[in-house]
């Protein structure tokens, strides 16, 4: 237990903090599922612009590195880009 006023509050906005990075990551963790389980190209687009908001403000936040970020928005868009050659083909 925390011995001064100061250290308390500090447990009460830690453990605000960490609750809604939880549902923060878990957010992210399903769009990016979405995004990847989607066949469609324009439906995939449209769910890949989400994810890229929010990652982007996840980041800003400093929920996420930035760099995870980065690389997750490529690693999606190459993913999206792949699904347009499979239907050419």
């Amino acid at each position: 237990m925390p011995q001064h006023k100061s250290a308390a509050k500090r447990v009460r906005t830690s453990a605000k903090r960490r609750e809604r990075n939880k549902a923060n990551k878990t957010r992210l963790k399903n769009i990016v599922k979405k995004v990847r389980e989607t066949k469609d190209k324009e439906q995939a687009t449209k769910i890949f612009r989400e994810a890229t908001a929010l990652l982007d403000k996840l980041a800003d936040k400093g929920v996420i590195h930035k760099n995870k970020a980065a690389n997750q928005k490529s690693k999606l868009a190459k993913a999206i880009n792949k699904l347009s050659e499979e239907k050419k083909a």
